[in-house]
This record gives structure tokens, C-alpha cells and sequence, in this order.
């Protein structure tokens, strides 16, 4: 929410809640869209007005104090009071709604998922906000949707939180991405033992609690795969394959989605892997929301374009 469309004027609590989260005056600049001066200055103030630093740095990060974490807690316990009063679930009307809607979300779905939520979103809510939070292996995204920084995560782990409400988006089936000139195209080249002997190209892990469905299933399987090179977005990995000897890993939906782009063949891998489920998860007090079903409407119903990546060349 920006300063101008907040009728409470929370600006200093917001910006408390995110340094502490963030722990750096530049990252939280940018959630806010901020400059580092007005953030800095904000950082002043709130050190004076709680008489405490708040943030130390400590080799080149910024660090939390104890007083500064338990402020935290109570300032997001009173901006969620605050901005409950501002949402009435008895009626909720996209065209004139000016909520702020925040999806934590990976790259490992196909850029077209996302294209079709901000088209539909711009046309039923001109005046709402919607902000793609990127997810990270240091990000706590069951915090995230009980402090109500995030409306929705959408993930593909194994092994959700029960206690968290879930619907699935897709199910697709694991499949593996070459150069279109590999050998591993041949007849009768892509075995088992290839593809373990392999060197792979594996993009960095968004959970931090969790495996993969791949590295799921090999460890099942009691074998492992040669990490040969890792990239920090699923996005990049495709355009990296070509000219090299490289397997990627990945859903059928996002495989055939790049193959239109790059030149790449997708086989199907000569190991049963286990279907991949992606989904979104939410947190049991925004359950009824009237909005918030609103949006998990929206993203089921963009669902479809990745069920039509999935099905193509199949």
C-alpha cells in the first residue's frame, strides 16, 4: 500500500515490519517503492521514536535487535487489525476495489500462467494492485501468509503444511529437456544409466525444508543425478541447454512452453518419476474472503494456459 492510499498513515509500521524482514534498507526500498534516502530517514525516525538501533550491522549485514523483533510482532499484529477494517467480505467488487493483492510465487511455471492473471486482473480490477513476490530458499512462507504479507504461495512441493488450505493447479508429468541435437535423441541412447551418468543442469531450490519431486524420487530409488551446473532461475536454465550436453529436469508444461523458443527436444526420462502437483496455498483466515476467493478464482482459471503448454506435442 502507498503512503498516499494509506487512510491510517501505517507508513513507519510497514517500513518496521519490512526492514526486519528484509534486513536491508536498499530490499526494502524496492517492496516499497521507495527511495533508500526516504528509508533511511524512516529508519531514523523509528530509531528515535523506540529509542533503540533496531537494525546493527554485524560483517556486512544488517541484524535485528531483540527489541526491534518483538516491535515487529506487534506492528504487524496491528496493521493486520487495520487492514481488516478496510476489507468488508459481505461484498467485494473487482472494479472498485483498491486492495493490494500479493501472490509469492516461483518461476517453474511457465511465464504464460502469470501473463494470463495480470490480463484478467487488470481488466476486472483496474484500481487493485497486484505484487509478484519472488520466492527464496531463505524465505518463510508459512510466516508470509499467517502475517498476511502474502495472499497466496504457489508451490510444488511433496509435502505441503496441513494446516494450510490448498487447491491444485496441475498436475503434469515429469519430463526431461536436451539440446535437439543431443545424442540422448537417438534411438535407444537414453537409458537409466545415461541419464545418472549424466552432467544436469539444476536450478536452486526455492524451499529450504523441502526436496524436490526429482530429487524426491531418485533418493526413493536410492541413486542420485551429477549437478553439474546450477542456475538461480528455472527461467534461464532452458536458454543454457542448447550447444552443451546438459539434461533439465522439469514439468511437461514448462518444457514445451521453451521448446517453442529454443532449440531444444523434450524426451520423456528413462526413470518412473512421480507427477509433479502444483498448487496454491492460503492461509485458513482468508478462507471466506470474499476477495480473496476472488483471487484464487482468477489464478485456478489461468491454470488452463499451463494445462495447454502440458498437453502440446504430447
Amino acid at each position: 500500500m502507498n503512503r498516499a492510499d494509506d487512510p491510517f498513515d501505517t507508513y513507519l509500521l510497514r517500513v518496521l515490519c519490512i526492514l526486519i524482514a528484509e534486513q536491508s534498507v536498499s530490499r526494502t526500498a524496492i517492496r516499497l517503492n521507495q527511495s533508500q534516502p526516504a528509508i533511511s530517514a524512516a529508519l531514523k525516525r523509528l530509531r528515535a521514536i523506540f529509542n533503540d538501533p533496531l537494525l546493527t550491522r554485524e560483517k556486512n549485514v544488517m541484524v535485528p535487535t531483540e527489541r526491534a523483533l518483538q516491535l515487529a510482532r506487534n506492528a504487524q499484529a496491528a496493521l493486520s487489525a487495520l487492514d481488516s477494517l478496510l476489507v468488508s467480505d459481505e461484498h467485494f467488487d473487482p472494479a472498485t476495489s483498491e486492495q493490494t493483492f500479493v501472490v509469492a510465487m516461483p518461476d517453474y511455471l511457465a511465464p504464460p500462467f502469470f501473463a494470463h492473471v495480470v490480463r484478467v486482473f487488470r481488466a476486472a480490477a483496474p484500481r487493485a494492485r497486484l505484487v509478484a513476490m519472488p520466492l527464496g530458499s531463505t524465505f518463510d512462507y508459512e510466516q508470509a501468509l499467517s502475517a498476511g504479507d502474502a495472499d497466496i504461495v504457489i508451490g510444488n512441493w511433496p509435502n505441503p503444511p496441513e494446516h494450510l488450505h490448498l487447491s491444485v493447479l496441475l498436475e503434469d508429468e515429469v519430463v526431461c529437456v536436451v539440446a535437439q541435437d543431443s545424442a540422448y535423441t537417438q534411438p535407444g541412447k537414453f537409458t537409466a544409466q545415461a541419464y545418472l551418468g549424466a552432467a544436469h543442469i539444476v536450478p536452486t531450490p526455492y524451499s529450504r525444508d523441502q526436496r524436490g519431486v526429482v530429487d524426491t524420487g531418485l533418493s526413493t530409488m536410492r541413486v542420485h543425478r551429477d549437478n553439474r551446473v546450477s542456475c538461480p532461475y528455472f527461467n534461464l536454465a532452458p536458454s543454457l541447454i542448447p550447444g552443451t550436453d546438459l539434461i533439465l529436469t522439469t514439468g511437461r508444461h514448462f518444457a514445451n512452453f521453451h521448446a517453442q523458443h529454443v532449440p531444444l527436444a523434450v524426451l520423456k526420462p528413462p526413470i518412473d518419476f512421480p507427477f509433479m502437483r502444483f498448487y496454491q496455498l492460503w492461509h485458513p483466515s482468508r478462507h471466506r474472503s470474499a476477495a480473496h476467493v476472488w483471487l484464487r478464482g482468477l489464478l485456478t482459471q489461468a491454470s488452463q494456459e499451463l494445462k495447454t503448454l502440458r498437453d502440446m506435442h504430447r
